[in-house]
């Protein structure tokens, strides 16, 4: 009792691992766990230009940082004689390119790729910086004292704050205090700035955000200004042009706060414009980078640190237990007989590069012939080891023979005979020669029928794409299909095949057991 319960806490855990780190890298790492998963990668291009003035020049370039729902996946630049070095200033990523001389047009380059990803939340302390509420000149001052008392009667909270002050302004008719604090926007005064000197004046922390609408395909493409208000909890994004409140839909922050976007010193005519362009990728590739900047644990010591060629190895060696389950079921709950106990699966393994239906023909042709010169081979009366070696040279000879004819003929397909283990092939035609001779055709047609018939099984299942995904992308469900082998090692019930044996006696049990109550 005893055993039976370390083996089966044995198959719980392995079962229950298993299944574990599968699942951890799918939600946690993102790998794709069925199918060809396909993610969109957004490339943004930020080009810096400005004209020097043949003297020392520096450009210094306001940097996204990581961000809800967003996953920044690869930075780069490109600046032909330039430095480039990054800087953080009060908070926020900035890039600097300089130079000792430079005259003439400069073209500056920063290039970043990002995924868009829901659930993310980068653990950053975003809390509201202190603030003074500005004393605007006089009549904006008295305007503004009016309309904050107006937006205070009509809000109960700071996003409805807001949201009812942003609407003041986008009127199709504002009433005279909007109009004109507007007067100030016509002065050269942008509408952001206002709206958050407004909301300053009333005591509600905000802030100017800039982003970038995401859309395949644009260039060229200008900043947006957005206004961020801060709830109390959390910050509240605002179109300042419609006064709707969230986060557009594929909607990129490239800066939040108020300070300049690009700083040129040493030149004039600076400008800054964005190029957006999309692509897809597959999700395991993405995934596979992203755990690896991560410092994953798990990818780290992984079949993926190999090299590829390794790698290429293994997409087939971990297909191995899957054939092996399906031999298992067969044999030991079905109850099928085959010619030895693993020899379906290197037969499916051999099918995988041949094809299933050339791959039948081949085997069968190459055993047939096999048996015709091992029976010629017993008449003699040579020794076991001698009898097989020979049959391993005929093998060889016969897999010759079958390539050079097949090639002349034009049926490539009968070149993958190679792929056939020879010492597999000599030792099953052995084997089926002898039992051959002690029990007779028939066996070795069951024996034979039911090798071929597992490994016709075996090859579908390890051919299937979604299970060579799942073996490759989660080696770890090695450690589960352990536990169903463990799990199948205790079974001692009947076999289904040996049901149909027994169902005379049943049969007759069942007429007895009738007359009785007859009687």
């Amino acid at each position: 009792m005893k055993g039976r319960f370390q083996l089966g806490l044995m198959v719980a855990v392995l079962i229950v691992a298993g299944l574990g780190l599968t699942l951890y890298k799918h939600f946690a790492l993102g790998f794709p766990l069925l199918g060809k998963d396909i993610s969109t990668v957004w490339s943004i291009e930020a080009w810096v230009s400005f004209k020097a003035r043949g003297e020392a020049a520096q450009a210094s370039l306001t940097l996204p940082d990581q961000q809800s729902d967003v996953r920044i996946l690869d930075e780069s630049f490109a600046s032909p004689g330039y430095g480039i070095n990054q800087t953080n200033d009060g908070g926020q990523r900035r890039a600097v390119w300089s130079t000792r001389k430079a005259d003439g047009r400069q073209d500056l380059f920063y290039k970043v790729k990002l995924r868009l990803e829901p659930g993310i939340s980068p653990s950053v302390n975003d809390q509201p910086e202190p603030f003074i509420a500005p004393v605007l000149p006089e009549p904006y001052q008295t305007a503004a004292t009016s309309l904050l008392n107006q937006v205070t009667d009509r809000s109960a909270d700071p996003v409805s704050f807001a949201g009812t002050m942003i609407s003041q302004f986008n009127a199709k008719e504002p009433d005279q205090n909007a109009n004109m604090l507007l007067g100030m926007v016509e002065e050269g005064v942008t509408l952001p700035d206002l709206l958050v000197n407004l909301l300053h004046m009333g005591n509600i922390p905000a802030r100017i955000v800039r982003g970038l609408h995401l859309e395949d395909g644009r260039r060229r493409q200008p900043i947006v200004d957005m206004i961020e208000v801060y709830d109390g909890t959390q910050w509240q994004l605002f179109d300042p042009k419609t006064g709707k409140a969230g986060n557009p839909e594929a909607f990129f922050l490239w800066q939040r706060g108020a300070k300049s976007l690009l700083d040129v010193m040493g030149g004039v005519n600076s400008d800054v414009k964005f190029s957006i362009i999309s692509q897809n990728v597959p999700t395991r590739e993405l995934a596979l980078t992203q755990a690896t900047q991560d410092g994953a644990a798990l990818i780290d010591f992984s079949i993926y640190s190999l090299p590829l060629e390794v790698q290429n190895a293994f997409k087939i060696i971990l297909l191995i237990p899957i054939g092996v389950l399906t031999v298992l079921f067969m044999r030991i709950v079905v109850g099928l007989r085959t010619s030895g106990t693993f020899m379906p699966v290197l037969i499916a393994m051999a099918f995988l590069q041949t094809q299933l239906i050339p791959g039948l023909v081949i085997f069968i042709s190459l055993v047939s012939i096999g048996l015709w010169i091992r029976s010629f081979l017993s008449q003699q009366n040579m020794l076991l080891v001698a009898r097989l070696g020979a049959v391993i040279i005929v093998v060889i000879l016969i897999m010759a023979a079958m390539s050079i004819l097949s090639w002349k003929l034009g049926i490539t397909q009968a070149l993958t005979v190679t792929f056939f283990p020879m010492i597999i092939l000599a030792w099953t035609i052995e084997r089926m020669s002898i039992l051959w001779e002690e029990e007779g055709p028939k066996d070795v047609f069951k024996e034979g029928g039911g090798s071929l018939l597992v490994a016709t099984m075996s090859y579908l299942l390890m051919s299937n794409p979604i299970v060579e995904q799942l073996t490759f992308n989660f080696p770890e469900l090695m450690l589960t299909l352990l536990g169903i082998v463990l799990l199948l090692g205790q079974y001692t019930g009947y076999r289904l095949l040996e049901l149909k044996r027994f169902y005379p006696l049943v049969h007759s049990v069942n007429s007895v057991n009738s007359v009785n109550s007859d009687k």
